[in-house]
């Protein structure tokens, strides 16, 4: 397919939400759909990257010293010493203590009540909340323009909004009454003043499911997730004196970010708007980011005012860049926490790169990781979650961050007293050694320790891999779940899950499948013992039964619906995805090819060309279900 000279959008879509595709939102989509074709040429690079690494048995590497970043006109050398000008931090972001995640829309529910997550986020007393439009939102049918209109509809303060934010104050005070034994919220319109507004744009491996080019090729989902939250609400923000801030995902290198910075600039010209006036946050998500975190934040100055670190997809990344080395193979994923081998190396680099002053003497924000758990269940489940939740919030602001994530309103004020006590606005600028480059530090991005790697652990990861498939094809990018052993054990909580949490299960099940992965520990149920590998029997045998007691569940935990259209299909992508030889990069490209299908034959077709392009070094990306198309030129 080609990119014509216009905008293609589906039919009725631009009628239905003309109130988010805007004159002037569409406007500014054709003023940057040029830049549309440079992204191509990244993912490409991308892709080639990582055959090439595959082929040649290559580990990511440090760039060269004299390296010319491009997009700028900084060296390496240049990034690497600080001699760029980067951004101050506004006043709203110097104090992020705890900064909540999550969509700002329900699947195919109408506005009053997709609405509601709005109001429950703004009125959490969360620092800042991340309105996500990537990983935890759903996308299927409009479900990207209903956040878009959410998000619209709260900062101008329009009146459906503010009836349901009263009333959700209301609801969020009686919850509280009984876990806390007070309100959280006095005076529900003061309250929604208090939490900063950011969104997260969808990374630049997507493409929109209502946007593409005139020529049927797909269109960055990046650029419009970011010309719809910024042309429709950079006014209302700046006149209330808050910033207009972004979480950009997904990033792999500094050319990659230094598009980003292209995008930004050119949204900002097109508004006429402070060069500089869009900040961002860079979620370090690929650890090959990690090898260019000062060139990163230099490409985005500036833009830049911190990152993120988490466990989920950055695990998932690693996995990826190994999987040629059959000596390379996680445990059990319980054990690959924030303090783990790579991982306790992955967050010491972000925390000294951080703290590296640029030309001007700034520093930048560290915002820690995410907190999954929900306090709801039995009273000793809770106590016990919410102590681990507390211990990993108090080693986050031990070690520099200044402030983490949570991915539920009820857990604001159950962590936030951690960064409260410590009574500090922020650590920026506190003192860590100099970021190092020799080839101990690259191989500390790879350091794996002794673990456990069991039937258990197996089993586990299967069950919620094929359970956050299938929530994800009925449209909750973001949903509460634990293995299906646990079901009906209130001692044992559900977690927020999310993309990235289906993506790591699936690459360490592959890479105990595929690299013969010994198990650490007897397992009478299924005769394996100590030494065994994960054999292609053993993991059909898993994936039955893990399949059979999701369609034992009642409706809590699995939809019943879904039991005959969607978990099917989940199934099928999981079973693919695990057994096919060379290692997919993707999980969410199975999914997203099967939003808004719930027929397995279908599925299959469309898996199966997926994995032919695959092979030919292509990914599919497109809608499958885009239709009829409305023309815009400019």
């Amino acid at each position: 397919m080609t990119q014509g000279r216009g905008l293609e959008i589906r039919e009725g879509v631009d009628l239905t939400y003309s109130d988010v595709l805007t004159p002037e939102a569409v406007a500014a989509l054709l003023a940057l759909r040029s830049l549309d074709a440079r992204r191509v040429e990244l993912m490409r690079g991308r892709l080639e990257r990582r055959r090439r690494r595959q082929e040649r048995k290559q580990r990511i590497e440090f760039l060269p010293a004299d390296d010319r970043l491009a997009g700028t006109d900084l060296t390496v050398a240049d990034a690497r010493a600080g001699r760029f000008a980067g951004s101050d931090i506004p006043p709203d972001l110097q104090r992020q203590w705890i900064q909540g995640t999550g969509p700002a829309a329900k699947p195919l529910a109408p506005v009053e009540k997709s609405i509601r997550n709005v109001a429950y986020a703004l009125l959490s007393g969360a620092d800042g909340w991340m309105f996500d439009g990537e990983d935890a939102l759903g996308q299927v049918s409009t479900m990207s323009l209903d956040n878009q209109r959410n998000l619209k509809l709260a900062i101008a303060r329009a009146p459906l909004f503010l009836q349901v934010a009263e009333q959700v104050a209301s609801e969020m005070n009686a919850w509280a009454q009984q876990f806390f034994g007070r309100s959280l919220v006095e005076d529900w319109q003061r309250q929604l003043d208090f939490t900063t507004r950011i969104f997260r744009a969808r990374g630049l491996h997507l493409d929109d499911r209502h946007v593409r080019h005139d020529g049927g090729a797909g269109f960055s989902a990046s650029i419009v997730d970011s010309v719809l939250y910024v042309v429709n609400n950079h006014k209302a923000l700046r006149d209330a004196g808050a910033s207009v801030v972004l979480y950009l995902p997904k990033i792999q290198t500094a050319e990659e970010a230094a598009f980003w910075n292209a995008i930004l600039t050119g949204i900002e010209a097109h508004l006429a708007i402070p060069h500089g006036t869009i900040k961002v946050y860079v979620l370090v998500e690929q650890v090959e980011a990690t090898f260019q975190l000062m060139e990163i934040r230099a490409a985005l100055a500036p833009h830049f005012v911190g990152f993120n670190t988490g466990r989920w997809d950055y695990i998932n990344s690693v996995a990826d860049a190994m999987a040629w080395d059959p000596a390379f193979v996680n445990p059990n994923i319980a054990d690959v926490t924030m303090t783990y081998g790579y991982m306790r190396r992955y967050e010491d680099r972000v925390r000294r790169a951080v703290n590296t002053p640029d030309a001007n003497g700034r520093f930048a924000l560290w915002q820690g990781g995410m907190e999954p758990n929900i306090p709801v269940g039995t009273a000793a489940g809770v106590a016990n979650a919410m102590k681990r939740a507390v211990a990993g919030a108090e080693r986050e602001q031990r070690e520099g961050a200044s402030g983490k994530w949570v991915a539920h309103w009820k857990m604001v004020h159950i962590i936030r007293p951690v960064w409260e006590k410590a009574d500090a606005a922020n650590q920026l600028g506190r003192a860590f050694p100099p970021l190092g480059y020799t080839p101990d530090d690259a191989d500390g991005l790879f350091a794996l320790e002794p673990a456990a790697r069991t039937v258990r652990g197996a089993r586990d990861l299967i069950s919620v891999a094929v359970q956050y498939g299938n929530a994800f094809g009925q449209g909750m990018q973001a949903a509460a779940l634990k293995p299906a052993d646990s079901f009906g054990n209130d001692d044992v909580l559900y977690l927020m899950e999310d993309m990235a949490t289906g993506e790591i299960r699936l690459s360490i099940v592959w890479e105990w499948l595929h690299k013969a992965g010994a198990f650490t520990e007897d397992d009478p149920e299924t005769g394996v013992r100590m030494g065994d590998p994960l054999t292609r029997s053993l993991f059909d045998r898993l994936l039955r039964e893990e399949y059979a007691k999701l369609l034992a569940a009642n409706g809590r935990d699995v939809h019943e619906p879904s039991k005959t259209t969607t978990l099917p299909i989940a199934r099928e992508i999981v079973e693919v995805y695990v057994t096919n030889t060379a290692k997919l990069p993707w999980y969410i490209d199975l999914l997203n090819l099967n939003l808004d299908n719930g027929d397995l034959d279908e599925a299959r077709s469309r898996i199966a060309a997926y994995l032919a392009a695959f092979a030919r070094g292509e990914r599919l990306t497109a809608n499958q279900s885009f239709g009829d198309a409305t023309l815009l030129t400019s």
